[in-house]
């Protein structure tokens, strides 16, 4: 059988009012580690001792004002039962404290000094672990009205000297260690700043290196490429200029289209690093005309442009062609472009032949040569070109293989994971 929706209702909204008024635990009241076990036992016990203690205090102290003394013994033991409950229901026990205090204030002086004992433990607790700020605000200076009461009407015990100045000291030392404690606390607190903002300029100066690295690496793939093939085409023009004059030129019109590229190519690349442009140039609109990165499909254009620096080249495309990652098809045109730079340099002389292979789960590209003499230029590498290669592929999981082929030559063949459809 359910309940009306009203009897939920109110239900939900009184539960809701005891938790805000700290009468029932909230949900992370209940979820109480086992080390606070040992706190409960303590309340407890403690609640026991000052019940005890206000028996026997209570058969000790003579009665004022004909008050019964079956009566008050009855009462004066309830005061500190309630502080088994402190730290479960802070405001409740408060509460509860104050109001077993109250009748008992008027017992004698001696009574009401030791009913204060119990209210005075109730306002720290609920000053500590109360549940809600507004209902302990609000209960706080009632309680501090029923200590007033307790303690106008109390008669303070007399000590020792030396028990009062221990009474001071313990105090002073408390509030000493909890400064010094306070003081380890922020420079623990500047030292983890300090920390992290030395790991933040740490980080800063590795993306730094990371990005500088990039760009050395894109403008190394660009330039290196380019300025080889002209290198290549230049220096054939020189030498067949007087013989034949016609293969010369155009040679040489091959040095010019093999600049102009190397040009649009750096404009891009400088482009995509600042993303703007000079507005005193050709672009007064203050935005950059960018070019799409080279893919896959200007394979058949760079292949072109080292044929006409008289190496012969065959491209192969293997699979059925399918769209792949932009980052991807540059990374596989960078090995290309490399590979061919390479064959360039240190295979004067050779053929070559360029393979792209769509497989179902990755995409294979290997450029082989049959092997040549050295170029002049080939002196001026430094092996920077294959460590790019290594660390642009890595990024989409890829890997290069580079090394001589069993017939004689040079191959590099790079394997990058597709997704399957």
């Amino acid at each position: 059988m359910t309940n009306p929706p009203a009897v939920d209702r109110l239900r939900e909204l009184a539960d809701r009012t005891a938790r805000q008024l700290g009468l029932r635990p909230g949900p992370e009241t209940r979820r109480v580690p086992a080390v606070a076990a040992r706190g409960r036992v303590f309340d407890l016990a403690l609640a026991l001792g000052l019940a005890a203690g206000a028996v026997h205090y209570a058969r000790l102290v003579p009665l004022t004002g004909g008050v019964d003394w079956t009566g008050r013994l009855l009462l004066v033991p309830l005061v500190p039962l309630p502080l088994a409950l402190r730290r479960r229901l802070p405001l409740a026990a408060l509460w509860a404290v104050s109001a077993l205090a109250l009748p008992v204030r008027g017992d004698s002086p001696d009574i009401a000094y030791w009913s204060s004992v119990p209210c005075v433990i109730a306002v720290y607790t609920a000053a500590v672990h109360g549940p809600r700020r507004r209902a302990t605000l609000l209960s706080l200076p009632a309680a501090a009205v029923v200590l007033v009461l307790l303690f106008s009407s109390a008669q303070l015990p007399s000590f020792p000297n030396g028990v009062v100045a221990l009474l001071v000291l313990i105090p002073v030392l408390a509030v000493a260690y909890e400064i010094r404690m306070w003081r380890r606390r922020v420079e623990e607190g500047h030292q983890r700043m300090s920390d992290l903002a030395r790991e933040q300029v740490e980080a800063l100066e590795r993306a730094v290196e990371h990005e500088r690295a990039r760009i050395a690496r894109e403008l190394h793939d660009v330039v290196t490429h380019n300025v080889s093939v002209m290198v290549i085409q230049t220096g054939a023009a020189r030498k067949i200029m007087d013989s034949s004059p016609e293969r010369a030129r155009e040679a040489l019109l091959a040095v010019e289209t093999g600049g102009r590229a190397a040009m649009a190519e750096l404009r891009q690349v400088m482009g995509l690093l600042t993303m703007d442009s000079d507005t005193d140039g050709d672009d007064p609109a203050g935005t950059a005309q960018l070019a799409p990165q080279p893919g896959l499909n200007r394979l058949e254009a760079l292949v072109t442009g080292v044929r006409q620096a008289g190496m012969p080249i065959e491209l192969t495309v293997l699979g059925r062609r399918r769209a792949v990652p932009p980052g991807v098809e540059l990374a596989a045109y960078r090995v290309v472009q490399e590979a061919l730079t390479n064959t360039v340099k240190h295979a004067s002389g050779a053929s070559a032949e360029v393979i792209v292979e769509y497989a179902v789960d990755r995409l294979r590209v290997e450029v082989a040569d049959t092997g040549g003499r050295p170029s002049p230029s080939a002196a001026t590498g430094n092996g920077r070109g294959l460590i790019g290669l290594r660390e642009r592929l890595a990024v989409y999981g890829g890997t290069v293989e580079t090394g001589p082929r069993p017939r004689g030559g040079y191959r590099v063949r790079a394997l990058i994971p597709l997704e399957t459809s």
